[in-house]
């Protein structure tokens, strides 16, 4: 985390969570009244989305810290659970969604450790299971090595039975949760992508190889893994491309420790477009075959999306006719013409979810519905 403007509410209080995030950043912190302050620091850089991601901003959440995951009523969602943890990221992929959503952009990491374990508690009460990711709005483990956020939730999720944590990310920091006592209630799953897309358009994040062996080494403590192939590029030799990945997760893990693999391939709002041409100006991504979809994102026509989905879930499935796979966002002639099923009913896809989860993890079965 190569922070080089490091800003701090004045109301927050320095307290042990606080003062260890201070002690691994270089930059003295500023102590601000307002968010205007930082708002001006990144809108008036020449880059401002650069400088937001070397620009750390120590708040409150003063929203809502779990709810569920938007999705779209237009595409099959997996009901997942947000924990809204901060915001932003210091990596720097070219298709990243977060570079259009936010007005200015700002990498927030969200004191109160406290807050979080009151929230946590009212859900661990409840009798369902809840799938919950840190993931949605940033990068779950880039905060591993300068906060004690991940370790604080680790353990946190161990003492329960009903909730699943899930720490999606595109990095290899998973050090200091090997040795945790984790009751296989939280889930460490990677981002995975071609070493081409990797090279070409995710800046700052770890390349296959490591996020693979990453894997294997949480794997070895424990752990139950998901990969989420987000987002799917179509480009000359991609079919080739993603199934080499395919092939290699399998030789990294045992397909029994994989609670699900996710795929989607690339979409995006049409204001994205102008900022990765601007930024990424050797970027290619967004000048595909793409129409406009249900959801007014552009996606790549639907005989393309067809044709990458099959031959990566028949490979899948060939190696390892276990593991869960599911879509994210899609509709029902994807999921028929790929999976020979769809999950219709409202929730469906999300019990499936649950299943794997207590079928991997530490949940207890008798929340299932």
């Amino acid at each position: 985390m190569k922070i080089e403007t490091l800003f701090i509410d004045r109301s927050i209080p320095r307290d042990e969570e606080v003062d260890y995030i201070l002690s691994r950043l270089a930059p003295a912190p500023q102590t601000v009244d307002s968010s205007r302050v930082v708002y001006d620091h990144i809108n008036q850089a020449a880059d401002p989305i650069l400088t937001a991601k070397k620009t750390l901003y120590i708040t409150r959440n003063r929203g809502a810290v779990i709810k569920e995951c938007p999705g779209t009523c237009e595409y099959t969602c997996c009901d997942y659970t947000i924990l809204h943890s901060g915001t932003f990221c210091t990596m720097d992929c070219s298709y990243c969604i977060l570079q259009a959503y936010f007005h200015p952009p700002v990498l927030r990491y969200f004191a109160g450790l406290d807050m979080l374990k009151q929230a946590l508690d009212r859900v661990f009460k409840q009798e369902k299971i809840f799938r919950i990711g840190t993931g949605e709005y940033t990068d779950s483990l880039i905060w591993e090595p300068v906060s004690l956020l991940p370790r604080f939730l680790v353990d946190t999720f161990s003492g329960q039975d009903n909730c699943l944590l899930e720490l999606k990310t595109k990095t290899v920091h998973i050090d200091s949760l090997l040795g945790l006592d984790h009751n296989r209630n939280t889930v460490l799953a990677w981002s995975v992508n071609t070493p081409e897309i990797i090279r070409s358009e995710e800046k700052g994040t770890a390349s296959l190889s490591a996020r693979l062996k990453a894997a294997q080494k949480a794997e070895a403590a424990g752990y139950p893994l998901a990969f989420h192939f987000d987002p799917v590029v179509i480009y000359p030799g991609c079919e080739t491309g993603y199934l080499r990945v395919i092939r290699s997760i399998f030789t990294h893990v045992n397909p029994e420790n994989i609670v699900w693999i996710s795929i989607g391939t690339f979409r995006f709002m049409p204001k994205l477009k102008p900022i990765i041409e601007q930024r990424f100006r050797d970027s290619t991504i967004c000048y595909g075959e793409f129409i406009p979809g249900l959801d007014n994102k552009m996606r790549y026509f639907k005989p393309l999306r067809l044709s990458i989905y099959q031959a990566m879930v028949s490979e899948i499935k060939r190696i390892a006719p276990d593991v869960f796979v599911y879509f994210c966002m899609e509709d029902r002639e994807i999921w028929q013409k790929t999976m020979n099923f769809f999950p219709e009913n409202d929730g469906e896809l999300g019990c499936l979810l649950d299943k794997s989860a207590a079928r991997h993890c530490g949940l207890n079965n008798r929340y299932l519905k």
